[in-house]
């Protein structure tokens, strides 16, 4: 058993896709997981399970429908990614409110001619920043998120993969979990 951190993309969003937590964390425990421990409403939860993460990320979205009824994208990462992508924020420097800076999280590496372009399209954007490292895009939104052009819907359509965001201070929250379920 391997510790993951499992991410639910659009639950408990005005109103849509409603998920308590503590029956989130009653699927993943059917699911033979354990240390399940969730954090805020917002579908972020760590836990211990068998297999890879897509794996996970599959069998999660499969008991999410099966048991509840509730069709949602599952974003996963192991301990050993979440501790690498959290070391390599690089847009970091740039800001010290974590609730400026943030995570989107791809169910995969985005093909490179898309991150290209996004590249491109994002210079437009200043004073925002974006930069795409493997399956994680790190955001710099100094005028805050609610205002941002890089939602989830716009990078999955540019990038063509499912995507989560979390701010910095979940980030942050969840890699402090990651490290008390060993």
């Amino acid at each position: 058993m391997a510790t993951h951190v499992v991410l639910l993309r659009g639950v408990n969003v005005g109103g849509h896709n409603r998920l308590p937590m503590a029956e989130f964390r009653r699927v993943l425990e059917s699911l033979g997981y354990d240390g399940v421990a969730t954090y805020l409403q917002s579908g972020n939860a760590v836990c211990r399970a068998p297999g890879p993460t897509d794996e996970v990320a599959d069998a999660v979205a499969r008991a999410l429908e099966d048991d509840l009824g509730l069709a949602v994208p599952v974003v996963t990462r192991s301990a050993d990614q979440w501790a690498e992508l959290v070391a390599a924020n690089p847009l970091a420097h740039l800001e010290e409110d974590p609730k400026r800076l943030h995570v989107t999280f791809l169910d995969g590496p985005p093909d490179p001619e898309r991150v290209a372009a996004l590249a491109s399209a994002a210079a437009t954007l200043a004073p925002e920043r974006i930069e795409v490292l493997g399956a994680d895009a790190y955001l710099h939104t100094p005028h805050g998120f609610a205002d941002t052009k890089f939602t989830p819907a716009f990078l999955e359509r540019r990038l063509g993969r499912v995507a989560t965001t979390r701010n910095w201070r979940t980030v942050l929250a969840l890699a402090e979990m990651v490290d008390a379920a060993g």
